[in-house]
């Protein structure tokens, strides 16, 4: 669904076919052609498999078919932890170490051409920001290898931890683990469609077609303007003074004030009224969040009285970025500053379970998540060159 949607929206299918002969596998040809999902004409893209490989692949097989490619640097490693990704759901879903993950002799010849072709067909529109609405992931049961599971399955439910997804339509699987990897790692943000200015729009068709519903996947482009990339925004400033309020429970309000919208959460000591020591607990959110915000404020301590304050706020842009380290996928934060040059910070929850898990130190693990995006971005396009989303 994804390569038919880059498809539709204009990526180049001699270019791309030409690209994915840099990929060292054989055993397959692609087929693209208009179907119609409900009312919806979209381009389908069939991997006809001819020959799959003689045993089932490891993690580390895969890794090394990657690096043994001509892939541009940028496209191998995110194709990487799409797969890094892909592994440690497995992982979790089925409880065995990460290692002993195999994926199937023909089902990862699909699985090279729908992670790789999506990375690829991203790099190859020059797309260097992606969004993406919630996942509907289906409802009802599947059949599969391990017997009758419930939709979601075990490894997009992992997946999915910590993203929006929602249920609807037919009662069928409507996200894979690779579509939900690949998302995962490629989309710096979920949510609420943003404004833009669309130059195309493509759809790319599922292999079901049923009745009353249109199984496509639609892709909006735009191209980016502008030398800066700042957007201007209102938010609410919310504001409160607490001298009552036992401090063991300051780390679960904050906790709860996030987890319900607010964008940031302060604390700052204070003197108050008759010289009693204080804190002032401050919440930035949006318009739309505000009453969440307020109701925990309420709830969960002990004030009687909120300042609001509308306030402008200027933000860079920022996208996420998956890099491979030792033990496992780091998300990067990165900010656009504008004129080509970027700031980027590893994903302080990603280090901190890695550092927890291997009993790596976290500042080492941070480091090497920081060292990784930058050996590869230094070897990637400039982002002063790219420039759609």
């Amino acid at each position: 669904m994804v390569l038919g949607a880059l498809v539709s929206a204009g990526l180049p299918w001699a270019e791309f076919l030409t690209g994915l002969k840099r990929l060292p596998i054989n055993g397959y040809r692609l087929r693209k052609r208009e179907v119609h999902r409900g009312a919806l004409p979209a381009i389908k893209v069939d991997v006809l498999i001819q020959q799959g490989f003689e045993r089932p692949l490891t993690l580390s097989r895969i890794r090394k078919i990657l690096d043994a490619s001509t892939l541009p640097s940028l496209v191998k490693q995110r194709s990487r932890s799409v797969f890094d990704r892909l592994a440690e759901a497995e992982s979790v879903a089925h409880g065995v170490d990460i290692k002993d993950v195999h994926f199937h002799e023909v089902g990862v010849i699909d699985s090279f051409i729908d992670v790789v072709g999506g990375v690829l067909g991203c790099y190859l529109l020059n797309v260097d920001r992606i969004t993406s609405s919630p996942i509907n992931v289906g409802s009802g049961s599947i059949q599969t290898s391990h017997g009758l599971l419930p939709v979601p399955g075990p490894a997009v439910a992992a997946l999915a931890k910590g993203i929006p997804i929602y249920t609807d339509g037919p009662r069928q699987e409507l996200a894979t683990p690779t579509g939900v990897a690949l998302l995962r790692t490629l989309a710096s943000e979920f949510g609420a469609m943003p404004a833009i200015k669309s130059m195309a729009v493509g759809y790319g068709a599922g292999d079901q077609d049923p009745e009353g519903w249109p199984n496509a996947l639609r892709v909006f482009l735009q191209n980016e303007t502008g030398s800066v990339s700042r957007q201007a925004e209102r938010m609410l400033q919310m504001d409160t003074n607490l001298d009552d309020l036992n401090p063991q429970t300051y780390e679960y309000v904050i906790e709860r004030l996030l987890e319900v919208g607010a964008v940031d959460v302060t604390l700052a000591p204070v003197v108050m009224k008759k010289s009693r020591p204080g804190i002032v607990l401050s919440c930035l959110a949006s318009h739309d969040q505000s009453q969440a915000v307020l109701e925990v404020l309420f709830q969960e301590t002990t004030t009687l009285g909120v300042r609001l304050h509308e306030v402008n706020r200027q933000i860079l842009r920022r996208r996420f970025v998956s890099v491979t380290t030792q033990g496992g996928p780091v998300r990067m934060k990165v900010a656009d500053v504008g004129a080509g040059w970027e700031k980027a910070a590893p994903e302080y929850q990603d280090c901190k379970q890695i550092a927890k898990r291997t009993g790596r130190p976290l500042k080492i693990v941070m480091e090497e998540a920081l060292r990784a995006y930058q050996h590869t971005h230094t070897k990637s396009q400039p982002l002063k060159e790219r420039g759609r989303t």
